[in-house]
């Protein structure tokens, strides 16, 4: 009778260990879609992070540089301050002071100021 116990018992526990090892077979089966979600999710917070801002800032640009027209007043990436006297396809001319005037090609611009810039900067010089 001890020996039928023994063995019942032993029994029983190649079962359970059978059970674990197909449950960890399973779970170790091998990549599904839980090895894509980390790359996707890296590549999603480098665009929206990194590429679309700066798509954004690209855009408005070229806007900024596209609706340039004569008797605006702007800054260069150069720093220097001038009013569009002339606009070409891909120069423009800027007054920058009393008949002084530079051509500057029209990607240069920085920025669009407010009208009236270009006259305070020449009153606060003297």
């Amino acid at each position: 009778m001890l020996d039928f116990l023994i063995s019942s018992a032993h029994a029983a526990e190649e079962v359970a260990v059978a059970a674990a090892q197909t449950t960890t077979d399973a779970a170790e089966a091998g990549p599904g879609f839980e090895g894509l979600i980390f790359p996707v999710a890296l590549i999603a917070i480098f665009y929206f992070l990194l590429i679309r801002p700066q798509q954004k800032r690209n855009n408005e640009h070229k806007k900024m540089v596209g609706d340039a027209k004569k008797g605006d007043e702007i800054v260069t990436s150069g720093g220097v301050l001038g009013k569009i006297t002339e606009v070409g396809d891909h120069f423009m001319t800027l007054e920058i002071g009393p008949n002084m005037s530079v051509q500057v090609i029209k990607s240069s611009i920085s920025s669009v100021m407010p009208k009236g810039t270009y006259k305070s900067a020449g009153k606060a010089k003297k």
